[in-house]
């Protein structure tokens, strides 16, 4: 960025922000980051906040989120991964970063010596413990149990809390071990219970289908950024863009990216779909692989798509006559040239040149990380409700490009008053929905279950 675009830039943030430019001028942080070029991310590593995904790139909520806002800045970003809360919190404060995004909680305690931004996700704190042992209904059932939980971390606060009514209450706390790395302690029984977030206990539950929630262990509390002192301008950039995103559903957009769809969680459900990862998966694992390849689309997602259509039971067969592995019909598999749809690799096949069919006439308006889903939702119910759908959104003032809107269009197409006007009429519009969310859920797992064997 040439040192006229910069100052340019400096200017524009300064008007946007309606404060006076040596106020902006005076802001550390600000005048960093613009001479930087950069923004710099503080966070940790976790399924909720940022970690590699299957194909080495960034992932997680706190990425989306900060690198959304790295791009109205139109900056890059550098993600710094910090060992622990108490590091992270240290490095904030000492000008290390200019944002510590890492699910964060906003406590009074914590506010009295960390400067936070607006909040962004509500969550609650919840006692989790082995669904095997007999689980606690309050605080006064804790005493006898083994509690261990995330160093400097709002749990740790909550417990010093309830320590005061219950002065037996103990647990244990860990600087090395993050909350995820906890509940694994707690599948193999190495410690009796642990307190974590709402939003990393729905994302965890089904990979870890024998933990269970015993109750609620706080209010409901905020999720917040951490910036560095004496930021004043930057706080209220992020305060203007966090009203923006909130008007445009941007935030709206990357929440149900990552939670949209993981409260469909069902114990034996899961725990009979982690039991076929390791049999019947085996089985047709290289096909699914091989396929995949060719119509570049994730293995996983294939895979995960097949499981839904059919357990992965190359003989499935519906009342409606769709069958084999990916459930083709016949009018589908001879329009693709499938001689026999209980053959598996055939099925495979199939059903990834017919994905591969939607995904080309997916409009090129939908945004690239939701074409996929605009696929699959073609795949299930057809491409011409899925055109339908698209058509109301846009009717209901929605955007037609975004899985998140198209995604509360859908279900409206089985009800009159909405699919009487409609080019290609009624549709069970909650179909493809709940298609989808557990192709998401059955990918989100087996990925997890590869990752951890």
């Amino acid at each position: 960025m040439s040192r006229l675009f910069k100052i340019l830039a400096f200017l524009m943030i300064s008007a946007f922000l309606f404060i006076s430019c040596s106020e902006t001028e005076t802001d550390p942080v600000m005048k960093d980051l613009l001479r930087q070029d950069k923004l710099i991310v503080l966070t940790l590593n976790s399924q909720t906040t940022y970690y590699l995904g299957t194909d080495d790139e960034p992932a997680g909520f706190e990425y989306d989120l900060t690198k959304a806002l790295a791009d109205s800045l139109n900056v890059e970003v550098e993600y710094k991964v910090l060992d622990n809360i108490e590091d992270l919190l240290n490095a904030i404060n000492s000008g290390e970063g200019h944002i510590a995004a890492a699910g964060l909680t906003r406590t009074d305690t914590r506010e009295q010596k960390y400067l936070f931004g607006p909040d962004y996700k509500a969550v609650q704190q919840q006692v989790v413990c082995h669904r095997q042992s007999i689980l606690p209904k309050d605080t006064s059932e804790l005493l006898n149990r083994s509690i261990l939980v995330v160093a400097d971390s709002s749990y740790e606060e909550a417990l010093q809390e309830q320590q005061q009514d219950y002065p037996e209450l103990k647990w244990e706390t860990t600087s090395e071990l993050s909350a995820e790395q906890i509940l694994e302690k707690l599948v193999s029984k190495e410690v009796d219970c642990t307190i974590v977030d709402s939003s990393v206990f729905s994302l965890n539950h089904r990979y870890y289908p024998d933990l269970k929630e015993a109750f609620p262990f706080s209010e409901e509390q905020s999720l917040a950024w951490v910036l560095p002192p004496d930021s004043a301008a930057f706080k209220q950039y992020i305060n203007d863009w966090f009203e923006k995103s909130e008007s445009n559903s941007a935030l709206n957009i990357i929440d149900e990216r990552y939670y949209g769809y993981v409260d469909m969680f069902d114990f034996y459900n899961n725990h009979i779909y982690l039991k076929r990862i390791k049999s019947r998966l085996q089985e047709y694992g290289s096909a699914f692989r091989e396929v995949a390849e060719q119509y570049e689309i994730p293995w996983t997602l294939l895979a995960a798509q097949s499981y839904q259509e059919s357990n992965w039971n190359p003989e499935a067969l519906s009342h409606t006559g769709v069958r084999g592995l990916m459930m083709l019909t016949e009018a589908t598999a001879k329009a693709i040239g499938i001689k026999k749809r209980t053959d598996p690799h055939q099925s495979i096949k199939g059903g990834a040149k017919y994905l591969n069919q939607m995904l080309k006439k997916v409009p090129e308006d939908v945004a690239a990380e939701d074409r996929i889903w605009f696929a699959l939702a073609a795949y299930n119910i057809g491409f011409a409700h899925l055109l339908d759908a698209r058509k109301l959104a846009s009717e209901l003032g929605k955007n037609p490009s975004t899985w998140l809107d198209v995604k509360e269009v859908f279900p409206l197409l089985s009800q009159k008053k909405y699919y009487k006007n409609l080019k290609y009429g009624y549709a069970r519009g909650m179909e493809p929905v709940r298609y989808i969310d557990r192709i998401r859920y059955y990918q989100d797992v087996l990925v997890n279950s590869l990752q951890s064997a």
